[in-house]
């Protein structure tokens, strides 16, 4: 993670405003898990991104968040600003569109965990035979390259690739995606074979990333709303540690998640209010689902198997 975000009061936001809005061209609204989250930027090409990414929404309705993404030769690179009283975050000279949808899903994030009692996990979320599993973990872990590998197997279903909200109802804890299409890497096919027909459609930005439908290659009847979360894969890659998955207690399961800022680091405010819900949410998703450590540092073939073992029993 490069950029650090730097909150800003409601008055200086006011300033920004002003100060960006005569060259934002382009004005798109989008639905993020009921939230209507506003796009205003200079650039096409993001604007072209958003839209395949995310649900469009009526444009008449009022929004929740707003993200200004925008250029500033007097700005330093990477530059993120945002105002939790307004919901308003202003990305400048940002070029990459992972950072801007995931930014996204945050300011949703933020609406939804202050008023509504949903949490934002950063992770993918499959559901096979209405069992909801989870896979988090540190950047490099393989949590994209062994979702869509279990995604090989036509039995299993996708909620989310990268992003998810979740609610506790009573002892358990539902999953809900949000994003239409997902923003996937070109070098997934020289891992399985399986989506090079689907890379070959994709539109590669410079990051060699593109937002991409996958029902393409799976099919409307496996990308799914919402499941229930039964387990929680904990990816990690240490050499000299076994393969062998590992199954830790609740308390050591959420002294990993706090020391590693949920394995998300894109939260936008980390207050010690915000910190004490996330610890709440996660301690009840502990008890809700089966947590388990899977060492990725064999091959993911490998790994592949341990994940499939694991969901299948």
């Amino acid at each position: 993670m490069v950029y650090a975000v730097h909150l800003i009061p409601i008055r200086e936001k006011e300033e920004y405003v002003e100060r960006y809005a005569p060259q934002v061209r382009y004005e798109v609204k989008s639905e993020v898990y009921g939230c209507c989250i506003k796009l205003l930027t200079d650039d096409k090409t993001v604007k072209e991104r958003w839209e395949e990414n995310f649900y469009f929404i009526s444009q008449g309705i009022r929004s929740h968040g707003r993200l200004y993404v925008v250029a500033d030769p007097g700005v330093p690179e990477d530059t993120v600003l945002y105002d939790p009283a307004s919901k308003t975050a202003f990305l400048i000279n940002i070029s990459y569109y992972g950072w801007i949808k995931s930014l996204a899903l945050s300011v949703a994030g933020d609406v939804l965990e202050d008023g509504h009692g949903i949490y934002s996990v950063h992770g993918a979320c499959i559901d096979v035979a209405g069992r909801g599993c989870c896979i988090i973990g540190v950047s490099g872990a393989g949590k994209t390259t062994q979702t869509y590998g279990l995604l090989r197997d036509g039995t299993t279903r996708v909620v989310a690739d990268d992003w998810f909200y979740a609610r506790i109802y009573g002892k358990e804890v539902f999953a809900y995606g949000s994003e239409k299409n997902f923003y996937i890497r070109a070098d997934l096919a020289t891992v399985w074979s399986a989506y090079v027909d689907l890379l070959a459609l994709a539109d590669f930005d410079a990051e060699g990333r593109a937002v991409v439908d996958l029902r393409l290659v799976t099919g409307k009847g496996r990308i799914l709303p919402m499941t229930t979360l039964r387990q929680v894969f904990i990816l990690y890659r240490d050499p000299e540690a076994p393969l062998t998955p590992r199954h830790p207690s609740a308390g050591e399961t959420l002294s990993l998640l706090e020391e590693n800022g949920w394995f998300n680091p894109h939260l936008l405010v980390r207050s010690p209010f915000k910190e004490d819900l996330r610890r709440q949410f996660f301690s009840a998703l502990c008890v809700a689902a089966d947590v388990v450590l899977v060492n990725t540092a064999g091959t993911p073939e490998e790994t592949q198997r341990i994940l499939a073992s694991l969901i299948r029993g």
